[in-house]
């Protein structure tokens, strides 16, 4: 049957109308139904590293409030790229999600020359966990009891001061990176697969230094096997108030706060990611997560889907601007 011209639009339109009213609806049935299978928590980062422990904690939590057990599966690689990059081209269906960082989703796109996946156009944002500090630490065998003392030793003979990082492009690596800038050092960089391949090689004196999350950091200094220098952030740490900040110890203007956040494939349904980020809010909101928190060093957040989207978006431009007057790169 062929229509008039003058009716081809008016009709496309309802047809359209009702497709959207049939896909709102089916995506909001399908929250409904959500989770109906294990959701998989991938981890871009080695196992027993800052994102890895949070990851389960909230995991746990999580699967306790859906009824589905939240799988942590490690997938290490490329400052958190392989993962993420595994993420970004999984079903969008809320049964993939990925304990995205600064480095996943703010520094690798200013740092790596080519990148597998776009961190803020490839991904949904659900929940912002929270933001910590990294600290400067040695093996409490080093003879440098202040960053003044690395920076001295450094210069003394430029190049064998080497440094561990959790991977190229991480918080960790920046930092160091930072520093190294600031001061007008010349270090050894050895990157690891994760936050606990790092401090390993710390305990072993396999590395010099380390600018470790306080996550992983705060079990170290607590049982003296690490001394901690300095803290990254703009004040000092609650958890390390006698540690000075990074500013404090000579390098004026220095910051650098790291933070672990949530996200899901981009265009995973509005109804699913809503449910995921009210349900996450509410566990990071609990008492006993939020201690937990504190005690690792981690300053709860909570914040939902926009929230985080905005603070991502001033995070990439932040680290491009960083990066490229630092003069940063990888080799």
């Amino acid at each position: 049957m062929n229509f008039p011209h003058r009716l081809m639009r008016p009709m496309l339109a309802v047809l359209c109308t009702g497709c959207m009213a049939v896909a709102t609806q089916a995506g909001a049935q399908g929250a409904d139904h959500y989770p109906s299978k294990p959701i998989t928590y991938v981890v871009p980062f080695a196992a027993g590293g800052t994102t890895d422990l949070l990851g389960r904690l909230i995991g746990q939590r999580l699967s306790q409030v859906l009824g589905q057990s939240v799988v942590v599966e490690n997938r290490a690689g490329a400052g958190g790229n392989i993962g993420s990059d595994y993420v970004a081209k999984a079903p969008a269906d809320g049964y993939t999600l990925l304990g995205g960082t600064i480095s996943s989703h703010a520094i690798n796109v200013s740092l790596y020359p080519k990148m597998p996946y776009d961190p803020i156009k490839n991904f949904q944002p659900i929940a912002l966990i929270g933001t910590l500090p990294n600290v400067l630490v040695v093996n409490a065998s080093s003879p440098w009891k202040s960053v003044q003392d690395v920076v001295a030793a450094a210069k003394a003979k430029p190049g064998t001061v080497n440094f561990g990082s959790s991977g190229n492009g991480t918080s960790q690596h920046l930092a160091a990176e930072l520093f190294a800038n600031m001061a007008g050092l010349r270090m050894t960089h050895v990157p690891y697969k994760g936050s606990s391949q790092a401090v390993q090689a710390l305990l072993g004196n396999q590395v010099d230094l380390v600018f470790e999350n306080s996550v992983a950091a705060m079990p170290m200094i607590q049982s003296g096997k690490f001394r901690a220098l300095a803290t990254t952030g703009a004040k000092r740490a609650a958890e390390l108030p006698d540690v000075p900040t990074m500013a404090e110890s000579g390098l004026n203007g220095y910051e650098i706060v790291s933070w672990q956040a949530i996200f899901a494939p981009a265009g995973t349904p509005k109804p699913i990611v809503d449910k995921l980020s009210t349900e996450i809010g509410k566990i990071i909101r609990q008492p006993d997560v939020r201690a937990k928190l504190a005690s690792m060093g981690v300053e709860p957040s909570g914040a939902g889907p926009t929230e985080l989207g905005n603070f991502q978006k001033s995070e990439v431009a932040k680290w491009a601007n960083l990066i490229k007057v630092a003069n940063i790169h990888l080799e």
